[in-house]
């Protein structure tokens, strides 16, 4: 009984262990692209996240975040390889929810750097 409830707590920890890393609230079949300015960097784990303001059509403010992987996947990155004021223009999985929310796949700047390296999750 004993092998049969570890066996069962490996799975449920392997289970959750893989939600955790998947892109599953992500629509993963279209990529975006969104132009910004950079409001915070967060070059933290388990996750950075770029905060943003893009301007609508309207000329109304939306306040967007885009996930990316950890620190230890941005090869090169610091936490000053962005700040405030940078304009970005963002591509990446928007949240299947429709919040201002995506995975970022690519970020380039408005110098024409394109900063990138990520593992995909």
């Amino acid at each position: 009984m004993r092998k049969v409830r570890n066996v069962v707590l490996a799975l449920a920890f392997a289970a959750v262990a893989l939600g955790h890393h998947g892109l599953a609230a992500f629509d993963t079949t279209t990529t975006i692209n969104v132009k910004g300015t950079v409001t915070e960097f967060h070059f933290v784990n388990p996750h950075c996240v770029v905060e943003f303001d893009v301007k609508d059509e309207k000329g109304k403010t939306q306040k967007w975040q885009g996930e990316m992987t950890s620190p230890a996947h941005l090869r090169g990155w610091t936490a000053t390889s962005l700040e405030p004021g940078n304009v970005v223009t963002v591509s990446g999985y928007r949240a299947k929810s429709g919040a201002y929310y995506m995975w970022i796949t690519k970020l380039s700047s408005s110098n024409g750097t394109e900063l990138k390296s990520f593992s995909g999750n």
